[in-house]
């Protein structure tokens, strides 16, 4: 059993420790953070009134497994830089619990009827696990960004509160 709990600097070195290098760094974050991710960056992050972050943590072990966070816009709140960082955890359901946990939190703790996040398209385990929770691909956006000699686009994706089911 995983639990969401609020991410607060002397959580960074773990998550810190756990980014390998600039692409894992981009497929995590997006272009936002540069590597090597610092405390700094992150520091922004909790500094700004319109991101929530948490770390994952499973329950029974009492360890931080990975890291997410929310950030409101306009009219929707966006899941974003989510990560499960030991790979022998993946494809055991934590990442479809880890999203369900961050809808209950996101619709219940701010005004929006939307929920979004970004997905780069060969990330085929994401988007099936996303999907699973209800999240539909807007083929109205998508996005590009060019790391070394290859250009990764991401698409996003979209869960209205009336179809999430908890």
């Amino acid at each position: 059993m995983i639990e969401l709990q609020l991410f607060n600097i002397n959580d960074a070195p773990a998550l810190i420790s756990n980014i390998k290098d600039k692409k894992e760094l981009l497929q995590f974050a997006g272009p936002m953070y540069h590597f090597p991710l610092t405390e700094d960056q992150l520091k922004m992050d909790l500094s700004d009134e319109n991101r929530t972050l948490f770390k994952i943590v499973d329950v029974e072990h009492q360890s931080t497994i990975g890291h997410a966070q929310i950030f409101l816009k306009d009219n929707t709140f966006l899941l974003g830089r989510i990560l499960i960082w030991d790979e022998n955890n993946r494809g055991k359901g934590y990442g479809k619990k880890v999203m369900q946990e961050l809808l209950k939190y996101g619709f219940r703790n701010f005004n929006r009827k939307v929920a979004e996040l970004n997905v780069y398209d060969w990330n085929t385990g994401a988007i099936e696990c996303y999907k699973k929770v209800g999240f539909i691909i807007d083929p109205e956006i998508k996005n590009e960004v060019k790391i070394d000699n290859e250009t990764w686009v991401s698409v996003n994706m979209k869960i209205h509160r009336n179809t999430f089911v908890q």
